[in-house]
């Protein structure tokens, strides 16, 4: 198997999580760490769920990693996200030494990666991770346009409700 082909595989499961979250109507982001082609976590945002602002998909995944490897180092970890970390995630990211992120879909507006802030390639930093992007960046996409366009469509509505009764 090509390591294409292993991207893809990890990255549809990373959408299978990013699915739960949708479900939960939570931001539909997904993640999944791997270290030598076994995965060690998997986790989805869970900001409200768990009223905790840091309970981005990335965070979650990395802190079950690091509990598993009984170290906050990690070593040889490939982190599997559906949409490109924001600055904090891309923070965590430096900080547990990942070496590798692979990345679903980009965003253009807050991205921590390479989009905007470029965090995960800044020299200044310690750590610099490998970075792959676009694996099955259309699937990643289309779950994020599809959640906010429901949200779009339930706050319109919410509104005609509401100016119906003037």
């Amino acid at each position: 198997m090509t390591q294409e082909q292993k991207d893809k595989r990890f990255m549809q499961i990373a959408l299978n999580e990013a699915e739960k979250a949708f479900l939960k109507d939570e931001v539909p982001i997904g993640a999944i760490c791997v270290i030598d082609n076994e995965i060690i976590s998997c986790n989805h945002n869970r900001v409200i769920t768990l009223n905790d602002a840091t309970a981005h998909a990335e965070v979650l995944v990395l802190q079950d990693a690091m509990k598993k490897i009984n170290n906050y180092r990690t070593k040889n970890l490939h982190l599997y996200i559906t949409k490109e970390p924001c600055c904090m995630c891309a923070g965590a990211i430096i900080h547990a030494r990942v070496d590798r992120v692979i990345i679903g879909t980009m965003d253009k507006k807050s991205g921590a990666a390479l989009s905007n802030f470029q965090i995960l390639k800044n020299d200044i930093l310690n750590h610099k991770p490998k970075i792959t992007t676009n694996i099955l960046a259309d699937k990643s996409k289309n779950i994020l346009q599809l959640f906010f366009q429901q949200k779009r469509k339930n706050i319109i509505k919410k509104h005609h409700n509401k100016s119906s009764f003037l």
